[in-house]
């Protein structure tokens, strides 16, 4: 009998200084490997996006909502086990002295991506070295030493960052953000489905599981 492969197509829009793209990544791995769908990382201009589609970054937000963020973000680290700290020294807490710096890290991402490695890794230690380990991933030694760290050739993907190729990519995952409904971070997109933030893992898995019934895929992503 000839087995059929079927690919199943999962987009993520994010920020590399995300705190709920990190809390969810070992959720996003652990589908990712039990569905076998295809992932695709897309870190877009969350600046230049979120203005257009609804979205409200943090530093703009009314006190109320600033404190809330801050209690959740303390009520997710305890459930889901996982170090976090709520004010990490190197997010900025005003208007940042370097407008890129939480674009770096995500084009090194993207570099990495383009370069035909499995880029989710990188993703989840970079933004691990930002919220739990007190590292400034603005800083290139130190996305070097994250990527070196986690198996990653380091300077080859630090010097593709800024590659015509890299920042191609990201102004496309920036104008696909605009186009897809993106106002968060993360937002995952399957099969025209948006799933927003890491708290909403969960329905995203039971689309897999009523997606890949209703292509007729088993476990293994063959039918």
């Amino acid at each position: 009998m000839k087995i059929i492969q079927i690919m199943i197509a999962l987009d993520c829009y994010y920020s590399l200084s995300s705190p709920w793209a990190y809390l969810g990544g070992p959720q996003l791995q652990d589908i990712v490997r039990r569905h076998h769908v295809t992932l695709t990382l897309k870190p877009y201009d969350f600046q230049v996006v979120v203005p257009q589609t609804g979205g409200i970054p943090l530093k703009t937000r009314p006190e109320a909502r600033r404190t809330y963020h801050a209690l959740e973000l303390e009520r997710w680290r305890e459930y889901l086990g996982m170090p976090l700290t709520l004010e990490p020294a190197h997010y900025p807490k005003g208007a940042p002295s370097d407008p890129n710096w939480n674009k770096y890290a995500g084009w090194m991402v993207i570099a990495a991506q383009l370069q035909g490695l499995d880029a989710q890794p990188l993703s989840h230690a970079l933004l691990r070295a930002l919220w739990a380990e007190e590292r400034d991933t603005s800083d290139a030694a130190v996305r070097i030493a994250v990527a070196d760290e986690n198996g990653y050739d380091g300077a080859a993907l630090q010097a593709l960052e800024q590659k015509a190729e890299t920042q191609a990519a990201y102004r496309a995952y920036t104008a696909e953000a605009v186009d897809r409904g993106v106002f968060g971070s993360p937002i995952f997109i399957l099969d025209g489905e948006r799933f927003w933030g890491q708290d909403r893992l969960v329905f995203l898995d039971r689309a897999l599981d009523r997606l890949r019934a209703s292509r007729g895929i088993v476990a293994g992503g063959s039918r």
